[in-house]
């Protein structure tokens, strides 16, 4: 299992590196970012009850995996509970520990599945949001699912154990015969650590992915100026040398902005892979408010299905813009940062929006007349209506 899912991450890897590199500076700021936003969910509990549900699914859950450790030791050594005797007078505390952690995930569990079962959630509807039908919305149910059933294999194992009574699991015993107790212990083992494999493979093929990739998509997001747009690097130094400032050579080949995969950089790749696909984005866009097609959400989802279809092939002859994106979505956007600004952990959709919507306008030269009259203006009025350089500021005077 372990080679399968390093293979996985491997691949994932490689595709992402399919995009331009990027640099960053300023390493320190960028880890404690990375401790408020991605270890410490600061943004989640701008809905308290919500982002503490959150945390204890996310706590709760790595913390009980170490007591994987032991299970796996006892399977391979053939003992019963082998750090027991190590930990002496602690090892109950620690169980039953565990055990109240695992109970708060299984109740975690239970409200965020009934919280989605009920559809009161409008940025979780599938039947509102078009992009989560089909497997996004059966992932998001099998995840709680899973998780559920791993904590009550859990507890049952507990259960089982004629040794030992913890805290949680002391309240099964009464349920189970006294006659079969070694082999539901058993085979509470067996769903517990085979289930905590699968679940491991299963996630990197899960909007889960985000369990690992959101540490490095929280360091590499932007600290500085969030709401500034990055100027194109190409075109200040075609400017520059214009100007008769130092530049690099011209370059002919130059592309403006993205049209797929490669022309994004592998940040833009990375958050969408990390995307949770909460909807928070989408529920702030001011364009999907007012019922235009523009979904934040959407645009991660679909980056990163093209992510997944060069994985799979990579001579495909699609492209993001147009056989995933439609121009319709890109105009819709109004870069107001909102998408931005709601996600937990710093996702930008509006940084693949503004790439895509480069390559459609300054190279398929496909924008509405009144954009490109407004482009033109720019250029010769400085400003967006037509009116003399020498008027602009007239409005101060009134």
């Amino acid at each position: 299992m372990g080679y399968f899912i390093a293979r996985r991450f491997g691949r994932i890897a490689k595709t992402i590196h399919l995009a331009r590199p990027v640099h960053v500076t300023n390493a320190s700021a960028r880890w404690k970012r990375v401790l408020l936003l991605a270890f410490g969910q600061k943004k989640m509990f701008e809905k308290p009850l919500i982002g503490f549900m959150h945390l204890l699914i996310y706590v709760g859950f790595v913390l009980i995996n170490v007591e994987i450790l032991e299970i796996i030791l006892d399977g391979i050594l053939g003992t019963h509970r082998i750090l027991a005797p190590y930990l002496g007078t602690l090892y109950m505390p620690i169980i039953n520990f565990f055990e109240l952690l695992a109970a708060g995930v299984f109740v975690a569990c239970v409200f965020f599945l009934a919280r989605r079962l009920s559809f009161q959630v409008k940025r979780l509807d599938p039947n509102r949001q078009t992009e989560l039908k089909g497997f996004p919305v059966q992932d998001a149910l099998q995840i709680l699912i899973i998780e559920m059933v791993l904590m009550g294999a859990l507890f049952t194992m507990n259960a089982a154990d004629p040794e030992y009574t913890f805290i949680i699991s002391q309240h099964l015993k009464p349920w189970l015969p006294e006659t079969n107790l070694h082999l539901i212990e058993q085979s509470a083992w067996w769903i517990h650590i085979c289930g905590i494999l699968a679940f491991a493979l299963y996630v990197t093929y899960s909007k889960h992915l985000h369990i690992f990739f959101a540490f490095p998509a929280v360091f590499y997001s932007k600290i500085d100026l969030v709401g500034q747009m990055d100027a194109m690097a190409h075109v200040t130094n075609e400017v520059n040398i214009m100007l008769g400032k130092p530049g690099e050579p011209s370059n002919p080949d130059l592309k403006f902005g993205a049209q797929d995969i490669k022309d994004l950089t592998w940040k833009n790749a990375l958050d969408a892979y990390s995307c949770t696909e909460c909807g928070r984005c989408t529920e702030q866009c001011p364009a999907n408010q007012t019922g235009k097609k523009l979904s934040p959400r959407k645009i991660m989802m679909d980056t990163r299905d093209r992510l997944e279809e060069l994985q799979k092939d990579p001579a495909s002859t699609n492209v993001l813009l147009g056989n995933y994106i439609s121009a319709e979505e890109l105009r819709a956007c109004t870069t107001c940062q909102a998408c931005v600004e709601a996600c937990p952990i710093q996702l930008s959709p509006l940084d693949i929006i503004l790439e895509l919507r480069r390559f459609q306008i300054m190279e398929q030269s496909d924008a509405p007349g009144a954009w490109n009259a407004m482009f033109a203006n720019i250029e010769t009025n400085q400003a967006p209506w037509k009116f003399n350089p020498s008027d602009r500021l007239n409005w101060v005077k009134s």
